[in-house]
């Protein structure tokens, strides 16, 4: 027998542990089937950021991201939300009640919230995944202190590349390569990362391979430079990418609508006497929020706001239907 939950919530970052606390509250006992490995650890990206600076409350310096998302997860927790660090394997949204597997195990729902978020992009150079931690690296907070008075690249031109970029001059040199001269970042983070000694600037190089010592490990980009066609070698001791990001939505293809770059469409039902937006997808009944579903905000405020949204649309419509 398959365990049956009113409201089952897929994910755990800032949109999954608000989506938890207002569930939670409601008296709707949520189970969050939190994510453990290809989407990500629990809790989301945030785990994976040191000093959140712009996040409401915290004026005397920021917080932790991993602080943040434990301090949510424990009031989801003590409101009746019940955690578990697993990643679904499969979903059926056809009918009600909706079927989540985790391999084996069978969990049924009334109602479904997707808050999956999403992962870093690779540059798609062959033999790219199996290079990562060899050299390539994906996420500064985890890999930064490994090149401890060091040289290191870092490959992107937006907001994410310049956070990377200014955490990893804690410990090496910085060589931002970028293949254009504008950038999308921010004008502020720009500017920051432009003011650090320990910064440099390899504009208009697009990375062709990854150079490789005896031993495997990447030591290095081979580069196009995208005004003259010069190709040239750009050595480090190692090589961070942070060029942006893939919704985790491959669980949902074929059940939920979805953009042109993956991310799930929401708004199918207006929230609302004056249409304003809400978190209802393709499917009634099932809902979505944070990353997963905003590819212009990404913002851990505007996925707890989206939290927020998604469960007051999930107890709205459970009342519904009851």
């Amino acid at each position: 027998m398959a365990a049956h939950r009113k409201v089952i919530i897929i994910g755990s970052g800032p949109a999954g542990n608000t989506a938890a606390l207002y569930t939670g509250r409601a008296g709707l006992k949520p189970l969050v089937l939190a994510g453990f490995g290809a989407g990500g650890p629990p809790g989301g990206q945030l785990m994976l950021t040191t000093e959140i600076e712009n996040f409401p409350g915290f004026p005397e310096g920021g917080i932790a991201g991993p602080v943040l998302m434990g301090r949510m997860r424990q009031q989801a927790t003590e409101m009746g939300a019940e955690f578990m660090d697993v990643d679904v394997t499969r979903v059926d949204f056809r009918k009600r009640p909706f079927h989540v597997w985790v391999g084996d195990d069978e969990y049924t729902a009334d109602a479904v919230i997707v808050s999956t978020g999403a992962r870093s992009r690779l540059l798609g150079i062959a033999g790219e995944e199996k290079l990562i931690a060899r050299g390539l690296h994906t996420c500064a907070t985890c890999d930064g202190a490994f090149y401890r008075n060091k040289k290191v690249i870092v490959i992107g031109g937006g907001d994410t590349a310049m956070e990377e970029a200014g955490f990893l001059t804690r410990f090496a040199e910085v060589n931002l390569v970028h293949r254009r001269e504008e950038f999308r970042a921010s004008k502020t983070m720009l500017e920051r990362v432009k003011k650090n000694p320990k910064v440099r600037f390899s504009l208009n190089w697009q990375p062709l391979e990854y150079l490789l010592r005896d031993n495997g490990t990447v030591k290095g980009i081979r580069a196009r430079n995208t005004k003259n066609g010069e190709v040239a070698a750009i050595e480090a001791d190692g090589v961070f990418l942070a060029i942006g990001h893939i919704p985790n939505t491959d669980l949902f293809k074929g059940q939920l609508k979805m953009d042109d770059n993956g991310y799930l469409i929401t708004g199918h039902k207006a929230g609302g006497p004056d249409g304003h937006p809400s978190t209802y997808t393709s499917v009634e009944g099932v809902f979505a929020c944070g990353d997963v579903q905003d590819h212009t905000y990404r913002q851990a405020i505007t996925a707890a706001g989206t939290g927020c949204m998604a469960a007051i649309d999930a107890e709205r419509w459970l009342a519904e239907h009851e």
